[in-house]
């Protein structure tokens, strides 16, 4: 029996309300991490990976994985199987009529490696050979079995081994033989006459890298057309100091190209001068992504065709086609025949080079001057304070 005074207390206590407790007060346990449900983890998961890896990312990453892909596929194919093809070649012989035979067996053979026809003597054929109109020139003996080829490693390695293999298979089926005889030979620090094609990469290297700088650092599309014209000016000096310095190297300091300091100087220039100016015309085209065009252009596709390691007429038709028609191929042969070959065919070559320097000016300045009106019209205006 409880007492009057704990009957009084208890009563009390059950007029009393219950008070409501904030949730924050209670303590609250860790929740395992397999208790929370799998749906929302990968919920979780994925809003990280998205937060980490944007969209743009993922399109640049496939962008690289094209250009990578891309270079593999074009040197590989390029280069896997270098095959002759209609290396020019002059047949002069004493006889007229022993001179149309062997045209006519040269030019018949599976696959047209060689493409001959016949001279006068040989003082045409090793004019023709030294200004770079043909390839070689095979003198027959019409008193003897001991015939003589004229060759020209300057203006070409691969291409004087490949008609010299070709012609000793047909010599030798016919119980002849045949001397080869250099008369263009390489200089002395031309190791396989590779020096020329790796001084054309570099100076094309330069003009791209200089114009991506230009772009990283200060945007790739220029804010205003007073800027564009900056940059496209910074590109002059720039150019020239790297043909200057490019030439420097492979004359006075290795010895490799020597005699031709000027002409290959402003070369030089200019093709620094192509490879910015068409970096910064994609660059205005397209922004950043215009630098992996860049790449795909002088890298991917301008190098394996440029004729360096093999020379055009050893190449695929596609990478053929393509040589004479970018910076790296004109380029090339065009140190190639002012170094070795008098200078001789090189208008062409010095007309598409120019032609990208003015080409890639005007898209860079122009692209840059309809961009800054398009974002100054009202049009442009609105669209970007709707972002």
């Amino acid at each position: 029996m409880s007492t009057p005074t704990e009957h009084g207390r208890h009563e009390a206590a059950q007029q009393v309300p219950a008070q409501h407790v904030p949730v924050q007060d209670v303590p609250v346990q860790d929740v395992p991490v397999q208790d929370v449900p799998a749906v929302r983890q990968r919920q979780s998961v994925w809003v990280d990976f998205k937060d980490a890896v944007s969209l743009r990312t993922v399109a640049l990453i496939l962008g690289v994985l094209f250009l990578q892909l891309g270079f593999i596929l074009s040197y590989v194919g390029a280069f896997h199987a270098p095959t002759p093809q209609k290396i020019p070649l002059a047949v002069v012989s004493a006889s007229p009529q022993i001179s149309d035979q062997s045209v006519a067996k040269l030019n018949a053979i599976v696959g047209s490696p060689l493409a001959a026809a016949t001279l006068a003597d040989r003082a045409t054929a090793e004019r023709q050979i030294r200004s770079g109109q043909i390839s070689a020139a095979l003198i027959i003996n019409t008193q003897g079995t001991a015939d003589t080829m004229l060759t020209s490693s300057g203006g070409g390695v691969s291409v004087a081994s490949a008609v010299t293999e070709v012609v000793d298979r047909v010599e030798a089926s016919q119980q002849r033989t045949v001397t080869a005889i250099d008369i263009v030979p390489l200089q002395g620090g031309d190791g396989r006459g590779l020096t020329g094609f790796y001084l054309v990469i570099g100076w094309i290297v330069g003009g791209y890298l200089v114009a991506a700088l230009l772009g990283v650092s200060a945007g790739a599309r220029p804010s205003t057309p007073r800027r564009a014209y900056f940059r496209l000016g910074a590109i002059v000096p720039y150019a020239i100091l790297s043909g200057l310095g490019g030439t420097l190297i492979v004359d006075q300091v290795l010895g490799a190209l020597t005699g031709h300091f000027w002409t290959l100087w402003w070369l030089g220039a200019l093709l620094v001068a192509a490879a910015a100016t068409v970096t910064m015309a994609f660059q205005v085209l397209f922004g950043v992504l215009g630098i992996g065009i860049t790449v795909l252009v002088f890298v991917v596709l301008g190098n394996p065709s440029a004729g360096g390691a093999y020379q055009t007429t050893l190449l695929p038709p596609f990478w053929r086609w393509l040589s004479n028609g970018l910076p790296n191929g004109a380029g090339t042969d065009a140190v190639r025949r002012i170094v070795y070959l008098g200078s001789s065919g090189i208008t062409g070559h010095l007309v598409v080079i120019a032609g990208y320097v003015v080409v890639g000016a005007v898209i860079a300045a122009g692209g840059s001057l309809l961009t800054h009106r398009r974002a100054a019209s009202p049009a442009g205006v609105a669209t970007v304070d709707g972002q």
